[in-house]
């Protein structure tokens, strides 16, 4: 247990955190599996898991050993040099993917950054076209940084922060026409969520990334899929472009690849890597050996636990829990992929916040997507009685706040 009293920690975090987080006055101290504890030792069951990262839970002991033998030996070289996890990762990753080439960064914002860089330079040096803009999509989201942030088509992020990077052009999620319409002599790139996580999570219908995919064929344009939130098995595949049958020219992951250490990651075909060359981006952290040794622990845990089929299971016992609840409090649509899930309240935002208060306080975590969403993306690993636990606190929340 903490030295220190909550009361305390919450204060002092109050007054010394950023102001842009508004954390709940709760201290998370220890973990295991879908469950957490706080500093007064509540029990929480974890549906949120740092959205989408923990992806095989909390203090797993494959991960947990392997970081401390890993921290034993070398934390940080730079990019001047190989290390085994690296090699190795990037090894699984091109095995498990379309793709040839990989980057590291340490973050999903950062690897959109340098989707984005790397499709302008390819298209400028290697196919020596005057292409630069980006198509990108209402209620989208790629991160906090200008580039990924100007690639953002929501106006409550931009705010504050303008102008935004010049050359992103927004269109209709889920409508070919509306992509089509604006693909011009200066499109590079189309830059797409298999599944809309802070829109609402909202899956691609059938169809559109194929479509999308057509459409970059035939003008010669990179189609990037954002897979931060859908890859490591999220959706109920490795990476949510499998359920669509098509490969994106460039994807980007990052959330759960690490398990909860930082890592971000690009991956190319090699034709397209080409438009990166020595020196025309780099990371000092990326690929570092800590987190490229998490990100190998997680996908070796992930394989041989058959996670990705229990992602799917989750996501099936989340939904139908949830459908059943929607016959007496006002959910309005459940959706989502795998052990994605979003339960969309015919409420106020405000009454939507109440709800992430009132199930916290009976010891379920989750949040938001959009205003009135409530997003599920638990472990992996969770249990069934983790699930039917979660949604029976769900249940009191919600008659606590609409009778």
């Amino acid at each position: 247990m903490t030295t220190v009293a909550t009361d305390t920690l919450v204060a002092l975090g109050r007054r010394t955190i950023s102001m842009n987080y508004a954390p709940a006055p709760v201290v998370l101290e220890r973990g295991q599996g879908a469950r957490v504890w706080d500093t007064e030792g509540r029990e929480y069951i974890d549906l949120l898991a740092g959205i989408a990262v923990s992806v095989v839970g909390h203090a797993h002991p494959r991960l947990v050993a392997a970081l401390q033998d890993q921290v034993s030996k070398l934390l940080h070289v730079s990019n001047g040099f190989f290390t085994e996890p690296q090699v190795l990762l990037m090894e699984a990753l091109t095995r498990l993917s379309f793709a040839s080439r990989v980057y590291f960064g340490n973050s999903g914002a950062e690897a959109n950054e340098a989707a984005i860089k790397l499709a302008r330079r390819y298209q400028r040096v290697v196919r020596g076209t005057p292409r630069f803009e980006v198509i990108s999509f209402v209620h989208g989201f790629h991160g906090r940084t200008y580039g990924a942030l100007s690639a953002t088509a929501q106006p409550k992020y931009h705010a504050g922060f303008e102008p935004m990077v010049p050359g992103f052009v927004p269109a209709t999620f889920g409508d070919l026409g509306s992509v089509e319409a604006r693909i011009g002599p200066h499109t590079a790139a189309i830059l797409v969520e298999p599944v809309q996580g802070e829109g609402g999570v909202v899956p691609a219908p059938d169809g559109f990334l194929a479509g999308l995919r057509e459409l970059c064929d035939r003008h010669g344009i990179l189609l990037i899929f954002d897979e931060v939130q859908t890859g490591c098995g999220r959706t109920g595949r490795w990476f949510g472009y499998e359920h669509a049958g098509v490969a994106p020219d460039i994807m980007t992951l990052a959330k759960g690849i690490a398990g909860g250490v930082p890592l971000g990651v690009m991956l190319a075909t090699e034709e397209v890597s080409a438009g990166f060359t020595r020196g025309s981006h780099a990371s000092t952290f990326g690929g570092n050996p800590l987190a490229t040794r998490a990100g190998l622990e997680v996908i070796r845990i992930v394989e041989e636990d058959g996670l990705v089929a229990r992602g799917a299971e989750l996501g099936e016992r989340l939904r139908s829990g949830l459908s059943g609840l929607a016959g007496r409090f006002p959910i309005a649509a459940v959706r989502g992929l795998g052990a994605m899930t979003g339960a969309e309240l015919a409420a106020s935002p405000e009454q939507t916040a109440q709800v992430i208060a009132a199930a916290r306080e009976r010891g379920l975590l989750l949040n938001l997507a959009g205003s009135t969403v409530l997003r599920f993306v638990p472990p992996l690993v969770a249990a069934d009685v983790d699930v039917d636990s979660g949604l029976e606190r769900l249940e009191g929340a919600l008659g606590s706040v609409f009778g």
